[in-house]
């Protein structure tokens, strides 16, 4: 959901059970937080300057440790309220699905005996959410101190990584937008990632995955340097927030088809490497494989969708994000910002190039920050300031590298495009490519300063938002016990009737985002790129037989998929061909 919006959010919930991630890209936002979390809980605070070595490291490490113990402490005193009526320990107990092992036994318990002995096993059971960490493996820049560039191990992924690893958590990082080596590589410096004489793992690893091709490679890597995946995060490529990375064409529910096919294949496999490599380093290898669980994300809003991705693909838990912006209880929303997607609708949320990565990136029309970039625009001064330098990535002008969002990179590209002669169309559009860039790295977490009252003179007021297609259908504020009722299908808080099903939604996204793809592309078009539409085109096909066959021949969904069908056969490449 970004930088800001969950920074703080296991400090909200997890002491309910309930598991959340924290983004690392932040090292600033991250100490700022600290201050202001430390003073509200009574800590002692010792700020950790950027003048320091290794301060970015230090300062997660720092924050990390800081969650834990004031997460610790209010799970802690969550379980003293035990008989009290309107507890905490009651809100956790109604949060639960209906049919939760925990809530059965205290019900046949408190059948057998007085409720105060149900209450107290029922403290001795409970357990807080995971404190999970978030690491964009793409966002790894190098650093330096005066004019020398640091080792490796001082780039930006690598510190957050040591800052977790160092950390007192008992909990996973999630390693999300591809595979890193040396990232990869990296996690092996650290012990925690590896099992200790028990087979416990004390640290965890969690790899976001858009297929079955890619966990099996990325698990493999791991596993031959004696590193364990121990869940595989199943997201659709076009039906989440953030960036957005396509398939090519290959649909969610294939997928996870796929997955559910061979998941005992995949443990096995990763499970013989991952052994050899112990092996070879020296630790004790556990007699059978660790938890690897298979868990999937990406535009689920309805209990029905949810109860179904485990029925159907047995996946071990569903993920939900963007909904949880309207519960302000949960995450750093600010007023103006939490309108802006309660009003949205299909139209305002839209997949935009703003992001400097390059990659697409799911946002919502009206957000501040692209208002503040206009403003710089029709001031004949686009591009933005670059006060973090997260994603200083480019090298195309200067010897260090530069962020494509930056004023300063945005100048001199329009510069070189203005020394070209190409055609009228050309020009601007890459002219329009070129300015549409903005500062997220700020922007996504400037909302967790204005919520809180921090200073924001760095960053000022604008806010970015990458809420996924999904947030169209929620509509309005409710409270965490609201949207815990409606994942467990207790209550509905979708407004709209008209709210299609998520692999519908998803299928529509595609054939979009494909029909761009051609509209984009040069007439007539390279050879090599009219194959890979039609490859995209022919899994999209293939995948709307595949959800035909699961669900019937007949019915509304199968109406909407033969919809779909005949567009996508409509749809003639062979006339982009280059004339032989």
């Amino acid at each position: 959901m970004g930088i800001g919006y969950t920074i703080d959010t296991p400090i909200k919930v997890a002491h309910y059970g309930i598991s959340s991630v924290i983004s690392l890209v932040d090292d600033m936002l991250i100490e700022k937080m600290r201050a202001y979390h430390s003073e509200r809980h009574n800590k002692p605070f010792k700020p950790i300057s950027d003048k320091i070595d290794d301060f970015r490291a230090k300062r997660i490490t720092a924050y990390l440790d800081l969650v834990d113990e004031i997460v610790r402490e209010k799970f802690a005193a969550l379980k003293q309220t035990g008989q009290d009526r309107g507890s905490e320990i009651q809100k956790y107990m109604a949060m639960l699905p209906d049919q939760s092992a925990l809530k059965d036994k205290f019900h046949e318990l408190a059948a057998q005996y007085d409720v105060g002995k149900a209450w107290d096993w029922i403290k001795d059971h409970l357990s807080p959410g995971k404190i999970d960490v978030n690491i964009m493996t793409k966002l790894d820049k190098e650093n330096y101190k005066g004019k020398e560039k640091l080792p490796t191990k001082f780039s930006d992924a690598h510190a957050a990584l040591r800052g977790f690893a160092k950390s007192n958590l008992e909990s996973s990082v999630v390693l999300s937008a591809g595979m890193n080596p040396r990232l990869y590589g990296y996690l092996g410096e650290f012990p925690d990632f590896f099992p200790e004489d028990t087979g416990k793992l004390k640290k965890k690893i969690i790899l976001k995955v858009s297929d079955y091709r890619s966990a099996l490679i990325q698990g493999k890597y791991l596993a031959k340097k004696g590193l364990w995946v121990s869940e595989y995060r199943i997201e659709s490529g076009l039906n989440c927030g953030g960036h957005a990375f396509a398939t090519d064409g290959y649909l969610m529910g294939p997928i996870l088809e796929e997955f559910k096919e061979n998941r005992t294949k995949l443990r096995e496999k990763i499970y013989k490497y991952w052994c050899n490599a112990l092996e070879k380093k020296d630790y004790v290898v556990p007699d059978s494989p660790p938890e690897m669980k298979i868990t999937a994300q990406g535009g689920v809003g309805t209990s029905q969708e949810h109860q179904y991705l485990q029925d159907q693909y047995g996946v071990d838990s569903v993920g939900w994000g963007s909904p949880f912006l309207l519960v302000p209880e949960v995450v750093n929303i600010d007023d103006k910002t939490k309108q802006l997607v309660s009003d949205a609708d299909e139209e305002d949320l839209y997949l935009s190039g703003i992001s400097p990565l390059g990659v697409p990136f799911n946002s919502v029309r009206g957000n501040t920050k692209d208002i503040e970039k206009q403003e710089w625009i029709a001031q004949d001064r686009p591009g933005s300031p670059c006060p973090k330098k997260y994603v200083v990535m480019s090298t195309e002008f200067t010897d260090k590298p530069i962020c494509r969002a930056s004023r300063q990179y945005q100048h001199l590209k329009l510069q070189e495009l203005d020394e070209k002669d190409i055609d009228p169309v050309e020009y601007q559009k890459a002219h329009d490519d070129i300015i549409e860039k903005a500062c997220i790295c700020v922007g996504l977490g400037t909302s967790a300063l204005l919520v809180n009252d921090l200073d924001n003179r760095v960053e000022g007021e604008a806010v970015s938002i990458c809420p996924g297609p999904n947030m169209a259908y929620f509509s309005k504020e409710v409270s965490l016990v609201k949207m815990t009722n409606h994942i467990y299908g207790k209550e509905n808080v979708i407004q709209r009737e008209d709210r299609p099903h998520m692999f519908l939604k998803e299928l529509s996204l595609y054939v979009a985002y494909l029909k761009e793809q051609i509209a984009d592309s040069p007439v007539p078009m390279e050879e090599k790129q009219r194959k890979s539409l039609e490859k995209f085109r022919a899994n999209l096909l293939e995948g709307i037989q595949y959800y035909r066959n699961l669900f019937g021949v007949s019915g509304e969904m199968i109406d909407s998929f033969n919809t779909y069908q005949d567009e996508l056969e409509s749809i003639q490449l062979d006339q982009f061909a280059i004339a032989e």
